[in-house]
């Protein structure tokens, strides 16, 4: 029997994909194993987004190949689905080039490398990506559910589009009946994801055409998104279901009702906003601006917040050291990050991607001033995240355990690590729980 090994990188996009690859490979009779050592096949599902992302991925492939010669290794995910046709000659160490267009293919793909053949397949991005997962790489209880791939937005910045391909949005139906069943078997966090979700549903419409989107500011489910978080919330059973990632520019302000109605439904947002400069966010091909972002933070906060859980969680992400960002642009940036007061942040800096419009843009950033400036902006979302985090003291909260360890204190007490719904999985940090291990027994 064949063993195989997965390395996994990337967003939970991208996870969703490395669990659809080890269910089918599960159930075309390959063995999965807990390390590489062991593995006959390796397969690095891989991240294409920035700079950084894309040399992990690519070590990832030399060091297997380097350290186990004797197993195959396999490519797998966003970095071999843009550069196929690059790395199928200045990569040898890859025994086998597979994209994320369709990711049927990958048991007919490790056939043709157990014959001896180096296989590279990159299908075009036409479906999604979605079916069957026996195996979750989160942690216990926790599911991510992909409703959409693609994305219409085309920031200057972003890759995405190339890698990924235009919008294209799952069926209503068919997400629910992968929710319902992930409910019955057990899960509990159910963490919606896409590259946008605002669009769901809107496959094809231009993301700047505002008339269109703003018909979604309604007290009533109108987008396609409140419609569909209508149907779940009418499913039954004790779940957590969050949104992850929705653009600022058309978040659809009819799912607020919806979510204030359901406890389910967490108050719990990951917005991009990117910047806090106007001009910044208008070179990045986006249609708000810094006022329309803080108003949007604060619709969300004055319809959520609620005696029970407090003020709704927001995470976002800053792109600092954009072409053209000048100093008086990151203090913009800096102010905007102070008056949202988001719970949760990451920043990244810029890193040009060809094939992008930002990459021929006048006044690129040097290194040094980028760096500096998100350790700035990360030291001050550390304060904002204890000010929020210090409201939060003194409530009582439902939490998901992810671990627990048996006697933590040495004193009869038992220790656990887990998240309350203000945190969302991996990136939000974690809650310690101690209980008394005599009233568990």
């Amino acid at each position: 029997m064949i063993s195989f090994y997965l390395d996994q990188h990337g967003c939970a996009k991208n996870q969703i994909d490395g669990e659809l690859i080890f269910s089918q490979l599960v159930e075309k009779g390959l063995k999965p194993v807990d390390s590489p050592e062991k593995a006959d096949l390796i397969i690095v599902n891989s991240c294409g987004f920035i700079e950084s992302a894309k040399q992990e991925s690519l070590e990832a492939v030399i060091e297997a190949k380097a350290a186990y010669p004797q197993a195959k290794v396999l490519l797998a995910g966003c970095l071999s689905q843009r550069y196929a046709e690059v790395l199928k000659d200045e990569l040898p160490e890859a025994d086998g080039i597979i994209g994320n267009g369709n990711l049927d293919i990958v048991g007919s793909i490790v056939d043709s490398m157990e014959q001896g053949q180096r296989p590279v397949e990159t299908p075009p991005q036409e479906g999604i990506s979605c079916g069957n997962r026996d195996t979750f790489l989160s942690f216990p209880g926790t599911a991510y559910v992909k409703i959409s791939e693609g994305c219409d937005n085309r920031c200057s910045f972003c890759a995405i589009p190339l890698i990924r391909g235009r919008m294209r949005s799952r069926s209503k139906d068919d997400i629910v009946a992968e929710v319902q069943s992930l409910i019955r078997q057990g899960i509990f966090e159910i963490n919606l994801v896409g590259q946008d979700l605002a669009a769901f549903g809107m496959d094809g419409v231009n993301p700047h055409q505002e008339s269109v989107w703003n018909k979604f500011n309604s007290p009533t489910p109108v987008s396609p998104l409140a419609k569909l978080l209508e149907a779940l919330s009418a499913l039954e059973g004790n779940f957590w279901l969050r949104l992850l990632y929705i653009h600022p520019d058309h978040f659809p302000l009819d799912i607020l009702p919806l979510i204030a109605q359901d406890r389910r439904l967490l108050p719990y947002f990951d917005i991009p906003f990117q910047s806090g400069s106007t001009p910044i966010i208008k070179a990045m091909n986006r249609i708000g601006s810094q006022e329309s972002y803080l108003r949007l933070v604060h619709t969300i906060r004055q319809q959520l917040q609620s005696e029970e859980l407090g003020s709704p969680a927001l995470r976002t992400t800053f792109l600092v050291g954009f072409p053209g960002e000048k100093e008086e642009d990151f203090a913009q940036t800096v102010k905007f990050l102070q008056e949202a007061k988001p719970d949760w942040s990451g920043c990244f800096t810029y890193s040009p991607e060809e094939d992008t419009p930002a990459v021929n843009f006048l006044d690129q950033v040097e290194t040094q001033s980028a760096e500096k400036r998100k350790a700035i902006l990360e030291k001050t979302q550390e304060q904002i995240t204890a000010q929020n985090l210090a409201h939060r003291t003194g409530k009582t909260y439902q939490i998901l355990i992810e671990e627990i360890i048996q006697g933590g204190d040495g004193e009869g007490n038992g220790l656990a690590i887990g998240r309350a719904w203000f945190q969302a999985p991996e990136v939000d940090g974690a809650v310690v729980v101690t209980y008394d291990l005599e009233e568990q027994s």
